[in-house]
């Protein structure tokens, strides 16, 4: 069934490719309804070819905002008529507003990876951080650590090494933080990287829906007690990445927590309503984590 548009509506989204496994557009249209905004939350499969063509006519269509997600959060910058100084430092942008026909890009990933990782701030402070994956949300991640956290390295493995390359050399000059080394992952330097970190996160998309038995983690010998592990990934709630962490003993903190305050900073943003978030958590959470291994 069609999805419906409420009649005067305002429109916003997510654009992605592919965005069939968000759930997104259950947070805020929920969000809506609590708040009796009239909005209307679409998503939009966009294939990278098509991202311009598809910017261009938000104006057009009555699109007033939207969220931006895999694989577009870098790329999308460059399609912008202006970017908020945190997306600029970061790299990358996930939240788009629609100002008459200018379109502002914001990063509110920095707010999801900061609430998220809040309640460990003195944990891991000054310790190694090992991060998989070098994308846009790895960006957020990055910066959000070296602004709030202050570790004192970030290891960050990725396939592509060159990419990899490329986000160290990105936050040597825009933040001074020279202490990013670069692994390639599987390689054999990777067990004794998280041997040696506190924090251990998880930003590619391996393991989400539908692809729900897969892990980047590898590390099958290894005690993880008393290492946090966080997954980006939220569809499913409980990651083969955190079903391995937490049976070595590790705590674990899910991609819902990062989900659901990046989308109320946008949430605000676009409405400039604060999104009544223990209320959206009140109905919403015991049908994401039942979901598990379900497209919602």
């Amino acid at each position: 069934m069609k999805k419906s548009i409420k009649t005067h509506a305002k429109i916003v989204g997510i654009i992605g490719h592919p965005v069939s496994h968000s759930w997104s557009p259950t947070i805020h249209e929920t969000a809506f309804k609590i708040t009796k905004q009239n909005y209307s939350y679409l998503a939009f499969d966009v294939l990278p070819k098509n991202l311009r063509e598809a910017l261009k006519g938000m104006p057009a269509l009555g699109i007033v905002g939207s969220n931006v997600t895999f694989p577009h959060k870098e790329a999308v910058i460059e399609f912008l008529d202006e970017v908020s100084a945190d997306a600029r430092l970061v790299g990358a942008v996930n939240t788009i507003y629609v100002d008459n026909e200018t379109l502002v890009g914001h990063n509110t990933d920095v707010d999801g990876v900061v609430e998220a990782l809040k309640p460990y701030r003195e944990q891991i402070a000054n310790e190694t951080v090992t991060i998989f994956g070098a994308g846009g949300g790895a960006r957020a991640v990055v910066y959000s650590l070296i602004s709030y956290f202050r570790p004192a390295q970030i290891i960050v493995m990725n396939r592509d090494t060159s990419h990899a390359e490329l986000l160290k050399k990105f936050f040597a000059d825009s933040q001074n933080f020279l202490n990013i080394k670069v692994v390639e992952l599987h390689n054999p330097d990777e067990d004794e990287a998280l041997e040696m970190s506190k924090l251990v996160i998880n930003a590619t998309p391996m393991g989400m829906f539908p692809a729900v038995d897969e892990s980047v983690l590898t590390a099958d010998s290894m005690d993880f007690d008393g290492k946090i592990f966080f997954d980006l990934v939220y569809n499913p709630v409980q990651t083969q990445f955190l079903k391995i962490a937490k049976k070595k003993n590790a705590i674990t903190v899910s991609g819902l927590e990062m989900l659901y305050n990046q989308a109320a900073r946008a949430f605000e943003l676009w409405t400039g309503v604060a999104m009544p978030l223990s209320k959206v958590r009140e109905k919403l959470d015991s049908k994401f984590i039942g979901a598990n291994q379900s497209k919602k």
